[in-house]
């Protein structure tokens, strides 16, 4: 009896130790708490399943904070508003992480907090001019979002040579051959390009330069904003803007400009930009505006306007739409940055149309948004070369065919593509030359 005592005894207490084994065991392994991300974009669309041609829930702007339920691969699972979606992991960006991890864990490729400068070879560099190309200063791995934990896309050897698209706080967004994806940044080392020196023009080159032709007539602004500049050169010193149906003296010409003279001001306008008469103009470029409604306001508007007024077609300063598509053409290739108004840094949508049309002497405003009020309103059937093409939160330029040019998103250069291709949400062209 005292015998089968103990063997009962032994196996339960062999049962509690696998018990106590299967408990501990999930202890050790780490948990993780649910992330909040931040949406990046002026407008993200809340997709029923990963697929960008899913059904859109709901919309989520610029700003405003998500629960991360789980990632895989590009997307990731959300909840906003006890709506339950899906999201691409580059309209995101990670506020916090909380990881929980019990005693006795190893927790491999801890990473320290980074600064905003990087110290490589003791010489500071400040993380926006990480940005280009650099090269890995250790072995290191290619992750499908900007977490220790999150699924590797491949391993990178040190010493290789990638581009770096974007920085987010510690992390790196970077083109490796085909593959993107996100590495910690304190594993780059910038790679310093030679300085291209600019020769100045030679006494012979300064002969060739044309030379001012007088004349005098009266002239009119034909676009809405205008600058006069001091120099003949597009990047002049601004003296003043004018606005549509302005008059001004024209005293002389000079190489596609014309010096003009008005309100005692002096200075130079492109010979483009002027008309010998008034332009008509429709109720939408008379009113005033606001830069910065709300982007559903704005399409509420642009279908308003397209639907109650017709389209004004005439008028229109096809070469120089031609001049504005040429000019844009010349940075296919430059990198998408959110907030972006250069190509030294990048471009963000807005930003490259904005600065495109300043090349010209147009003025726009900063947002997509802001950029779908300006203008004459045009239907699509009627768009033209140097048309704004505005979307649902995006903006591009019409270079014709059924095509524009436009910086898509993170990841993605400024590229031409099809009108229906460029982004979701059309809402119709804008005239502003």
């Amino acid at each position: 009896m005292k015998m089968k005592l103990n063997i009962k005894s032994v196996l339960v207490l062999s049962i509690l130790a696998i018990m106590m084994t299967s408990i501990s065991l999930l202890f050790i392994n780490p948990s993780f708490a649910a992330n909040t991300a931040t949406v990046t974009v002026e407008t993200a669309n809340i997709r029923e399943s990963t697929d960008t041609n899913a059904t859109i829930l709901d919309l989520v702007n610029q700003g405003e904070s998500v629960e991360i339920l789980e990632t895989a691969g590009e997307w990731s699972k959300i909840k906003y508003k006890n709506i339950v979606g899906y999201l691409r992991n580059d309209l995101l960006s990670l506020e916090n992480e909380v990881e929980k991890v019990e005693e006795n864990t190893i927790v491999e490729n801890k990473v320290e907090e980074s600064t905003t400068t990087v110290e490589n070879n003791k010489e500071e560099v400040k993380v926006e001019d990480m940005l280009g190309k650099c090269k890995l200063t250790q072995d290191t791995t290619l992750k499908v979002i900007p977490l220790i934990h999150s699924l590797d896309i491949q391993n990178i050897s040190k010493d290789t040579e990638v581009e770096v698209l974007n920085t987010m706080n510690k992390w790196a967004y970077i083109k490796n051959g085909d593959k993107q994806g996100w590495i910690v940044l304190e594993k780059l080392e910038k790679i310093q390009e030679p300085e291209q020196v600019v020769e100045p023009a030679t006494a012979e080159e300064e002969k060739t330069k044309p030379e001012e032709q007088p004349v005098s007539k009266i002239m009119y602004i034909n676009s809405e904003s205008v600058n006069v500049r001091k120099n003949n050169d597009r990047n002049s010193e601004v003296v003043t803007s004018l606005s549509l149906n302005t008059q001004v003296q024209v005293t002389a010409e000079v190489d596609g400009w014309s010096k003009v003279t008005v309100s005692g001001e002096e200075g130079y306008i492109l010979s483009s930009l002027l008309s010998s008469r008034k332009q008509e103009t429709t109720r939408s470029m008379e009113e005033p505006r606001t830069a910065g409604k709300t982007e559903t306001k704005v399409i509420q508007q642009n279908e308003a306007s397209n639907t109650n007024n017709k389209v004004t077609t005439s008028n229109v300063n096809s070469s120089l739409g031609q001049e504005i598509v040429s000019y844009a053409k010349q940075f296919i290739g430059t990198k998408y940055k959110y907030g972006g108004t250069s190509p030294s840094t990048g471009f963000d949508c807005s930003g490259f149309t904005q600065y495109v049309f300043k090349h010209f002497g147009i003025s726009l405003p900063r947002t997509s948004g802001g950029q779908a009020g300006v203008g004459a309103a045009v239907s699509r059937a009627n768009l033209q070369p140097g048309d704004l093409v505005i979307y649902s939160g995006h903006v591009a330029i019409y270079v014709g065919g059924g095509n524009v040019i436009h910086s898509p998103k993170p990841g993605k250069t400024v590229c031409i593509t099809s009108l229906n291709n460029a982004a979701s949400g059309f809402s119709g062209g804008r005239r502003v030359v």
